[in-house]
């Protein structure tokens, strides 16, 4: 079980990061932390973990803990026996197997005599049986990297398991394995992730927001269901307060005016009666004095109508003001770009495909390249694109324009402000009061066009370069997508994907969300082995 009463966290120099969260997670359960980028969702799990201390609150865990975490930098000088915390109990059997029986060895192998069955069990069930235990991590893909972390799944086995983002590097058979385990293991587990596949695999969904956290007893289409109908009585509460605000002027406008003519009429008959002057002033300062009272009275109703208004408005989704309305590329549908005879790649003196390759693509094309780690599908595409030479066959191209789009969103230049890199995409020569009002559907406000490319998130750099493509006058005739959704929330995978839905050029993608392929049409695949 995992108990979390009154959890506050605040970074250092910066404000609250969340405030008083209070979670229950029943033993066995499986369970997925949502929400928006920033919203501290790895932070609540490395407090979970015990790697960071919250500011204020109590943690209580029950049983023993395994956190497989996003980024793997800090571990790249470790072996991967270092990284799972085993080197000391391989070293321990190690000297105990050769006839050394010092008491310490006995002490820390702690009778755990089959660790290295385990290990060789762990790692050809990850189909990592060609790594050894005791080489770096620094020369690993971050595939290799996330499965040797998921290898002490079962090197640990352990009670409690927190997976960060786990899928961000896998391939479709990595994917494959983990839900498999995930699926069957009775181990109590927290989920972050935007792997929709994934998030179906829990039984409950926790949403950290900016209003704390919220509680969905089901899977990730449940959550979806719920939110859809959260979503409409929002729409329903928004049109309410805003009939009851026009009413409320309304109300203002007629009391005013009937008061006015009130006022009015009782004062000619005041003048026709011979009031003194001393005593009409009088009646007239009092006559202010209620129309002031009466006008604060509606001032107050009203005000507190629009901040409820407002603050209404701020909690509904903003996905589709940043749908990008691409023009249709010149290209007629069907037109061949592309065409590969007998094509190969030479990396490190050695051919990249067991057998070359013949393609042929056409505008309006809508293709995902497939195939494990390190197949080379990155390398297909810059050949297909002309961004790298054969070193077998030929590749013939038509004129036209492309845009590579990678999961760190690299085209966002690091020295740019947000307003200069959306000029670049100014070709029909907009008003500057035009790109700014497109930077602002995008939730580009004025207090953020001076912030630079390198300070964005991965969630920014998608919007900023969405909004980019909304403001040029003409649509890529070729997007490609390599890994897109990697790392970005489910909004903004929600985003990506309306926008590529409506694009009608020729769309290249890499991708092992089998979700996000199917929502944007995928129609074929070159599968690489």
């Amino acid at each position: 079980m995992i108990f979390l009463q009154n959890i506050s966290y605040r970074f250092p120099n910066r404000d609250l990061l969340f405030n008083h969260i209070n979670v229950t997670i029943p033993t066995s359960s499986k369970t997925a932390l949502v929400g928006s980028n920033g919203m501290g969702k790895s932070t609540l799990l490395k407090i979970i973990a015990n790697e960071i201390q919250p500011l204020e609150g109590n943690l209580h865990i029950e049983g023993n803990l395994y956190h497989v975490p996003q980024m793997f930098g800090n571990f790249n000088h470790l072996t991967i026996a270092e990284s799972l915390k085993i080197d000391q109990k391989l070293n321990a059997l190690q000297k105990i197997s050769s006839g050394e029986v010092d008491d310490i060895y006995f002490d820390i192998l702690n009778d755990d005599w089959d660790i290295e069955d385990r290990c060789q069990m762990a790692l050809q069930y990850w189909q990592l049986e060609n790594l050894d235990l005791n080489q770096k991590l620094q020369g690993l893909s971050g595939g290799q990297k996330t499965k040797v972390f998921l290898a002490g799944l079962q090197i640990h086995q352990p009670d409690i398991i927190l997976l960060d983002e786990p899928t961000n590097h896998l391939d479709l058979e990595g994917r494959s394995l983990l839900y498999d385990y995930i699926a069957k293991t009775s181990a109590t587990i927290v989920i972050v992730s935007h792997d929709r596949t994934l998030l179906n695999l829990v039984d409950t969904i926790y949403e950290l927001s900016n209003q704390g956290i919220s509680t969905y007893g089901g899977n990730f289409d449940f959550y979806v269901e719920q939110k859809e109908i959260e979503e409409e009585a929002l729409h329903h509460d928004i049109h309410a307060k805003e009939r009851a605000l026009k009413k409320a002027k309304e109300k203002e406008r007629e009391t005013l005016e009937r008061k006015q003519k009130l006022d009015a009429r009782g004062k000619k008959k005041q003048e026709k009666s011979g009031v003194a002057r001393i005593m009409m002033n009088t009646l007239r300062n009092n006559a202010e004095k209620n129309t002031s009272k009466l006008k604060n009275i509606h001032a107050e109703k009203i005000s507190d109508l629009s901040a409820g208004l407002r603050g209404l408005r701020s909690s509904v989704k903003n996905t589709e003001q940043m749908k990008v309305n691409f023009n249709d590329s010149d290209l007629h549908t069907g037109k061949i770009l592309v065409t590969a005879d007998d094509i190969n790649f030479r990396y490190h003196e050695k051919l990249l495909w067991t057998k070359n390759l013949d393609l042929e693509i056409r505008s309006g094309d809508r293709i995902c390249v497939k195939g494990p780690n390190g197949s080379g599908k990155t390398t297909l595409i810059k050949l297909l694109i002309g961004d790298l030479d054969t070193s077998i066959g030929t590749i013939s191209r038509t004129d036209f324009n492309s845009i590579y789009i990678d999961q760190e969103y690299s085209l966002i230049a690091q020295e740019a402000t947000i307003y200069e890199f959306a000029q670049r995409f100014n070709d029909n020569a907009l008003q500057e009061s035009e790109v700014k009002t497109i930077l602002s559907r995008f939730l580009f406000g004025k207090e953020t066009w001076d912030k630079k490319g390198e300070m964005l998130s991965g969630g920014e750099r998608l919007r900023l370069l969405l909004c980019g493509l909304s403001i040029s006058n003409k649509a890529p005739d070729i997007i490609v997508l390599d890994e897109p959704t990697n790392n970005l929330d489910l909004q903004n995978v929600e985003i990506l994907t309306n926008s590529i839905k409506d694009y009608k050029g020729t769309l290249l993608v890499i991708s092992h969300d089998e979700i996000f392929l199917d929502e944007i049409g995928i129609q074929s695949e070159i599968v690489l082995d």
